[in-house]
């Protein structure tokens, strides 16, 4: 098995006009860091200088332009373009946009040909990231076409873990999005993460209802009645633990979610209000249901606190840390269930 230290976690760099330089840069400043893993910034030389000297961090960096030439125990910079960037801190422009998108790219296709061994993504601002030739609404939707997953936004913090049947989707077009085959596509890829990434065995899963009070017996709404419990009832008739449909408004503040394993949230605010709230920026997003690892920080670009070095970059170390474990928890299993003893079989 490779060793811990040895894992290569690769960073794409983000919007460089709000705080994701500077969250990557406060957490690989602690030099023990590099003690666990391996970083590859997917950027430029010239940026990170800027970045390193506009904040006064203490690091230093290799720079790369193959990634053959990563040094383990440093900290790499990949020569994703040579130059030179205007970095206004705070302003929306589509240039940050496109250098966003550049580095995502450069960094994924390292990831697809095992150059690194997982993606820790940096901010980015969704609408200055469109063009002609990126049309996804973010990370999570490219993500899912190049590495052509079942993907689910999947948060993830201590003792808490929400994923989403509808993640970016108007209010007005979440119900008539909420079908049976959603509903099974969803829940069984939260099902296979929690076992094979985060080893849980026997997950218990809630399932959030899409109407207020699950629907009240059809007065406020019919989609809980109609799709959401028949498809719940056809997953436990199959074995899997799934509870619900629960009324969302008291779940969180009772404290029922500490009972499960996950938690399935109809829609995006339903799930990430409550998430947040209790996860004090330490949340991660893990996109689940992927051939490859992918994490990111809770949080967006902050466009206005950027530059002024006051981002918390918890939430940033929790996503880098998150996703070696998930790596090493992988690679475990994979070697297990290539293991004969294993499966029953005699040794020969």
């Amino acid at each position: 098995m490779k060793k811990e230290e040895n894992v290569i976690v690769g960073i794409s760099i983000g919007d460089l006009n709000g705080i994701g330089g500077e969250v990557v840069l406060k957490t690989l400043e602690d030099s023990r860091t590099l003690e666990f893993f391996t970083p590859v910034i997917f950027a430029s030389v010239k940026t990170i200088s800027f970045l390193k000297n506009h904040f006064n961090f203490n690091v230093s960096f290799n720079g790369i332009n193959k990634l053959t030439d990563i040094v383990h125990g440093k900290i790499n910079v990949f020569n994703a373009w040579h130059d030179k960037v205007d970095i206004n801190f705070g302003e929306e422009n589509p240039k940050m946009g496109e250098l966003a998108i550049k580095s995502l790219e450069e960094a994924t296709k390292a990831l697809k040909s095992d150059a690194i061994d997982v993606l820790v993504t940096a901010p980015i601002n969704k609408h200055n990231i469109q063009s002609d030739k990126f049309k996804f609404p973010g990370h999570t939707d490219f993500l899912n076409k190049e590495l052509e997953g079942e993907s689910l936004m999947f948060m993830v913090s201590n003792g808490l873990k929400v994923g989403l049947l509808t993640d970016h989707v108007p209010v007005k077009d979440i119900s008539k999005n909420i079908t049976k085959a959603l509903i099974d596509k969803k829940i069984n890829t939260v099902y296979s993460t929690l076992q094979m990434d985060f080893n849980i065995r026997r997950p218990k899963i809630a399932v959030l209802g899409i109407n207020p009070h699950t629907g009240d017996n059809g007065v406020i709404g019919k989609e809980d009645d109609t799709v959401l419990r028949p498809a719940l009832k056809e997953l436990v008739d199959s074995g899997k633990l799934v509870y619900g449909p629960y009324a969302a408004d008291s779940f969180f503040g009772s404290g029922n979610y500490k009972n499960f394993d996950a938690i399935i949230a109809a829609y995006h605010d339903q799930g990430l209000i409550p998430f947040k709230t209790l996860s004090f920026g330490k949340g991660v997003n893990y996109t689940a249901g992927l051939s490859k690892i992918r994490t990111s920080p809770d949080h967006g670009t902050a466009y206005e606190i950027a530059g002024k070095g006051e981002a918390n970059e918890s939430s940033f170390r929790e996503a880098i840390y998150l996703a070696i474990k998930l790596y090493r928890n992988r690679l475990e299993n994979s070697i297990l269930n290539e293991n004969p003893l294993k499966k029953g079989q005699k040794k020969i």
